[in-house]
């Protein structure tokens, strides 16, 4: 008895999609039918895209400088804009660098700063377990330890002032814009991936203090933040005897912050 063949209607799945308001509607079309086996799985796909779920965690990954990254259900999808924070640390990282990921959410960027930086040693860190556990599923492969905890507390003692590079895509939308963010993140990514307290900037203030005391001198912390914020967090870096610098991309909308440990 023959198969039957699955043939989506993708101009019907185009048109529900958009009217859905997904703005990429032609895009993630081609994405549901590429991960769909059937009719039945296309729709179950569809039905729940359109209900509101991020289209990565439907697909189970996001794409991020050109690299293919597991995301579980509730974790922080990596953002596009995340590009330039990598950029950025790749940027004043010297050769061989100790390199600590911190927030890690999926392990996006210290999947690509492994390709790219060679490091000595790396290793990510994040308070969410089931961030944790996704970061695992991408950087078990590579050899590199994902630790469960608050920051700095999560990372073994012995490498306190030895980190050439510590990278940290903290929360940073203040507590009052959490509610005003697009319902994709609002109501499907962790709270503790999003808000960053009344300011948005309390886990960067920890995230200084603590760059302080577990960087090598000379080495370098790269965060990401909003433009508004950047002036408030280099005085906050400065605050901690770190030499701050502010790295903007206007085509992503983008500000990142490097800041030096002097040595």
């Amino acid at each position: 008895m023959a198969s039957t063949v699955f043939t989506p209607d993708r101009p019907a799945l185009v048109r529900r999609l958009r009217a859905a308001g997904c703005v990429f509607a032609e895009d993630e079309a081609d994405l549901l039918i590429a991960a769909a086996d059937s009719a039945e799985t296309l729709t179950g796909l569809v039905d729940r895209r359109v209900a509101g779920l991020p289209l990565e965690h439907l697909l189970g990954w996001a794409e991020f400088c050109g690299r293919r990254v597991a995301v579980h259900p509730g974790v922080f999808v990596p953002r596009a804009r995340t590009a330039l924070l990598v950029d950025a640390a790749a940027a004043v990282a010297g050769p061989a660098p100790a390199v600590l990921d911190l927030c890690c959410g999926s392990g996006a960027a210290a999947l690509v700063l492994h390709d790219r930086l060679s490091p000595r040693w790396l290793a990510a860190a994040d308070i969410d377990p089931v961030a944790v556990a996704c970061a695992r599923r991408n950087l078990d492969p590579l050899g590199v330890p994902v630790y469960q905890g608050d920051l700095f507390d999560a990372v073994p003692a012995g490498w306190r002032g030895r980190l050439d590079l510590v990278v940290a895509n903290a929360p940073y939308v203040p507590t009052g814009a959490v509610a005003m963010l697009p319902a994709e993140a609002r109501l499907h990514e962790a709270p503790v991936a999003l808000d960053g307290g009344a300011d948005g900037l309390a886990v960067l203030r920890r995230v200084a203090a603590g760059a302080a005391r577990w960087l090598a001198p000379g080495g370098h912390v790269a965060v990401e933040v909003s433009a508004g914020q950047a002036p408030v967090l280099c005085a906050v870096f400065a605050a901690a005897g770190l030499d701050p610098t502010v790295v903007r991309d206007e085509e992503w909308e983008a500000t990142a912050v490097t800041a030096r440990r002097p040595g």
